[in-house]
């Protein structure tokens, strides 16, 4: 991994080549990995079962191919940016329609631009008909090929102030924003600070407190269903979200230095958190599960990553009304999914929601065309 060294407002080109030294090494690490013993269940309530990361890091040690989405990554254009002391790595993909507008997307935990990947030619470069974008895709500070914050406060103000400032750098005074997971956090807090530069948001993660005098008579019966579901998540689902916000070095440990452990940790949630039907495949293909992890693995990032929970897990500003224009898409199996009412009430200029048919948290991944839909059909006629 390299990049040209200059002042640290420039924009300088990246390319990625992970040593062959390192590819040969994490074999090395899967096949001297020591598991534990099998689960006393039949299901994952105990968490990812040993048959299933032991199937997973076999194919990742003996048939997974690094130098694909390597050169996938290359291809697209990749850059980097010293934004308030650290690197900011991003894609940068530029629409060939002279009428495309720029879309900054976001990504989450145990998420990275890989997630993108396959929406990009979509959204770039769609039908005539079809509203185009020039995209900025980048790393979270502490997540991918972005440095590692060596002090404290990267919390989601700051990342936010950074997002702006990369878009200024770009020459995008004006821009479309969308995220999830903790890009939907990112995103929301964008707008509430710097509502002049968001002409318009998008969101699968809607965070809104329930009204004041709102009461559940007023609920669908879906509507209820998600409630509970979120109640389900809360009690039941939340427990890395603890660990990785008091304890991020700790998580650290481990997973830095056990291959098996990282993927296990990661591979865990897109079973939990994805619209499948009891097997990993049939929500996330299952080569994008392993560039997931690879990312992961190769830039050493499990703790820095994690402390994105110490800085904001819990601390978003959940009360100042979103005045930029929004649009939200709810996919069935996503984890915090609330009634459009309370969207309302908060993104006080709602002027697009969608309750999908299928799909989940990592919805670029697991449905692309549908959320391709979504952004076209959101951002189309939004303001200048």
């Amino acid at each position: 991994m390299k990049n040209d060294e200059t002042n640290d407002a420039a924009i300088r080109p990246f390319e990625l080549h992970v040593p062959d030294r390192a590819i040969q090494d994490l074999r090395e690490r899967l096949a001297r990995t020591r598991m534990p013993e099998k689960e006393v269940v039949d299901d994952w309530s105990q968490g990812i079962p040993l048959r299933e990361t032991t199937r997973l890091c076999q194919i990742w040690a003996e048939e997974y191919d690094w130098r694909i989405v390597e050169a996938e990554l290359n291809d697209r254009g990749q850059w980097i940016t010293r934004i308030d002391g650290v690197d900011i790595h991003f894609l940068h993909i530029h629409s060939p329609r002279p009428d495309a507008r720029p879309l900054l997307i976001t990504h989450g935990w145990p998420g990275s631009v890989v997630e993108a990947l396959d929406v990009v030619d979509g959204l770039s470069n769609p039908p005539a008909d079809q509203p185009a974008f020039h995209l900025v895709i980048p790393s979270l500070p502490g997540f991918g090929f972005s440095g590692k914050p060596a002090e404290p406060g990267w919390n989601l103000e700051r990342i936010a102030d950074a997002w702006a400032e990369l878009m200024s750098r770009l020459g995008y005074q004006r821009f479309f924003a969308q995220g999830g997971d903790w890009g939907a956090q990112i995103t929301t807090t964008l707008a509430l600070r710097h509502p002049q530069r968001v002409a318009m948001m998008h969101t699968t993660v809607p965070w809104a407190p329930r009204p004041d005098g709102f009461t559940d008579n007023e609920l669908t019966d879906l509507e209820r269903d998600w409630i509970a579901q979120r109640a389900r998540f809360v009690a039941n689902g939340t427990g890395y979200a603890l660990e990785q916000a008091t304890k991020p070095q700790t998580v650290g440990y481990g997973l830095t230095d056990s291959p098996a452990g990282q993927l296990a940790w990661i591979a865990e949630k897109y079973y939990e958190f994805t619209d499948n039907d009891g097997g990993l495949e049939s929500a996330v293909p299952l080569h994008r599960l392993l560039d997931t992890v690879s990312v992961y693995w190769f830039t050493a990032t499990a703790a820095s990553s994690a402390r994105l929970y110490w800085e904001s897990h819990g601390r978003m500003n959940m009360t100042t009304p979103v005045t930029v224009p929004s649009g939200v898409s709810v996919f069935p199996h996503d984890l915090m999914k609330l009634p459009r009412a309370w969207t309302v009430a908060r993104f006080v200029d709602l002027r697009h929601w969608n309750a999908l048919p299928r799909g989940g948290h990592f919805a670029m991944l697991e449905v692309p065309d549908l959320f391709i839909a979504e952004l076209r059909a959101c951002f189309a006629g939004a303001p200048e």
